[in-house]
């Protein structure tokens, strides 16, 4: 497997876990609205996420519509659905079945 599929499959499972980060800080900040220390790690953890959106679209595909950097047409549908490896049964893991990754890395490169 090459390293840029590594590098995308760690991208997305470190995105993955900043964002259960995220709900489990939701869920708590349900409950108790006015903990400011809460609050602060929501928002430290928000911004993280968001820069690692950012940063995984400008390397390789868009994970939500707006982190799309489409600006004269819309490349978004280019993008791998998550169902799109259907022979792979843990997408995140660090192998896929055939070596390759759904990668639409067309894009400039990041970094």
């Amino acid at each position: 497997m090459s390293n840029n599929c590594s590098e995308q499959n760690r991208m997305l499972k470190d995105i993955s876990i900043i964002d259960f980060t995220l709900v489990e800080l939701t869920q708590y900040l349900d409950t108790h609205p006015f903990d400011t220390q809460a609050m602060e790690y929501f928002n430290h953890y928000a911004r993280i996420k968001n820069q690692m959106m950012q940063d995984f679209a400008c390397r390789y595909y868009p994970l939500t519509t707006d982190t799309s950097t489409d600006r004269k047409e819309w490349n978004w549908v280019l993008s791998p659905m998550p169902w799109e490896n259907v022979n792979d049964p843990y997408p995140l893991a660090d192998s896929t079945p055939n070596g390759s990754c759904n990668n639409n890395s067309g894009r400039g490169g990041y970094r």
